[in-house]
């Protein structure tokens, strides 16, 4: 998909005053998972829906690429996962030792390469009827001014100067969003992944089919990966940001020790991870946002592509409600609702998250020899990925598990008042 424009069906198109150019329903900045569950909902919805990104698709992303059962159940109707692997073991080690692999008799999770689903995703947004413009760089959107026809209205202003007018935003433009920042988001969690994709012979992919493994690392709050994806394995670290230097000697080693250092990786790459404050903003007059841009993703494991479907999804839906009000007023209605749906769900979780995370910092041990030697724990961890409980469902319904953690908090919060 590099053409610059594909067509979608939208039907509530209009001229913007003085015949400027069309007033979209939706326009969503940004095309990964977020971006795309966003225009595949409003578009859906029968609604004209404009779908920017900077990049030409398909385009890598640095991912693990990990679908667990939330993913894969927030996914839009009729997508099939482009699957490279489907994992039923997963080999745990600690700083490198004490190894255990714990099998499951079904499907933990999947493994995708990340341009192939983006893209996937992207068609099917497509042929819901948003029209996506690619090579797009958004530098701003505004609310008021010149470039903004009525208080109905919102401007996003491209870099070469185009604007483009709709009657709702939503920013899914990463992390580091553009749209996010006139939001106001707060981001208070920060962390530094590494990747390597290693190419592989066929003996050696043979040895990791099926088989995941999951090291708890060296630094506070880290751990590392390898996830076979056919005759590659995508190989990373994560850390907290401003250990840049151990970080990097960390996937050196881990790689190493994996056998895995003779091979030429394919791509090298990193990228930050950011969480949302508790009561950071969601919405800003008619502009929402989701994914990476909100800051959503799970504290703990940082995995985002569930957040990015699920919250993406929730803020195409609402979308749709903000561009149909007629005043100021409803719109704030409208994106409030909006956020309060995203707090009573992906909020809990994050807030469960935040104190596995505390915990996990000081005590990483405990994690590994619960998962490797308590039954009862590596069924909740297979529950987790198959997306059958939430950690907050593991809360609700395992007391034990809710006294063990209430013990570990007091613990933590005696030994260290907060993180970094």
């Amino acid at each position: 998909m590099s053409s610059d424009q594909v067509q979608g069906g939208g039907e509530h198109e209009q001229e913007a005053p003085g015949g400027d150019g069309r007033v979209w329903d939706v326009i969503v900045v940004g095309a990964g998972p977020a971006g795309a569950s966003a225009a595949h909902a409003a578009a859906a919805a029968g609604r004209s829906v404009l779908l920017l990104e900077r990049a030409e698709l398909p385009r890598y992303k640095t991912c693990g690429g990990g679908i667990i059962g939330p993913s894969r159940d927030a996914l839009p109707p009729g997508v099939e996962l482009p699957l490279k692997d489907r994992v039923s073991a997963v080999t745990f080690s600690y700083h490198g030792k004490l190894a255990r692999t714990r099998k499951a008799r079904t499907t933990l999770f999947g493994l995708v390469n990340r341009a192939e689903f983006d893209e996937l995703l992207v068609e099917a947004a497509v042929k819901a009827g948003a029209e996506l413009r690619t090579g797009a760089t958004v530098a701003r959107v505004e609310q008021h001014g010149e470039n903004v026809p009525d208080r109905r209205t919102a401007a996003v202003v491209l870099a070469d100067g185009e604007t483009v007018l709709g009657r709702a935003v939503v920013g899914a433009d990463g992390s580091a969003s553009r749209i996010g920042s006139h939001v106001g988001v707060k981001l208070e969690q920060a962390d530094l992944g590494l990747e390597a994709e290693i190419p592989v012979p066929a003996e050696v992919a043979e040895d990791w089919r099926g088989r995941v493994l999951i090291d708890w690392g060296p630094l506070p709050g880290s751990y590392g990966w390898v996830f076979p994806k056919g005759d590659t394995l995508t190989v990373g670290v994560i850390a907290p940001k401003g250990e840049g230097a151990a970080t990097k000697q960390y996937l050196e080693d881990f790689i190493a020790r994996q056998g895995l250092a003779g091979f030429e990786p394919e791509v090298s790459s990193g990228h930050l991870t950011r969480c949302r404050t508790h009561n950071s903003p969601l919405s800003r007059g008619r502009v929402l946002v989701c994914g990476d841009a909100a800051g959503l993703l799970e504290p703990w494991t940082r995995e985002g592509i569930s957040f990015a479907l699920r919250s993406g999804r929730i803020a195409g839906e609402w979308a749709v409600r903000v561009a149909e009000a007629q005043d100021a007023v409803d719109a704030r209605r409208q994106a409030l609702n909006y956020a309060f749906a995203i707090k009573a769900g992906l909020g809990v979780e994050m807030a469960v998250g935040r104190r596995m995370l505390a915990i996990f910092e000081r005590r990483p041990g405990v994690f590994h020899a619960a998962l490797t030697g308590v039954r009862p724990a590596w069924r909740i961890f297979a529950q987790f990925t198959r997306g059958q409980v939430s950690m907050a469902d593991v809360l609700r319904t395992h007391p034990m598990v809710h006294r063990a953690l209430a013990v570990l908090d007091r613990k933590e919060r005696a030994e260290r008042p907060g993180r970094r």
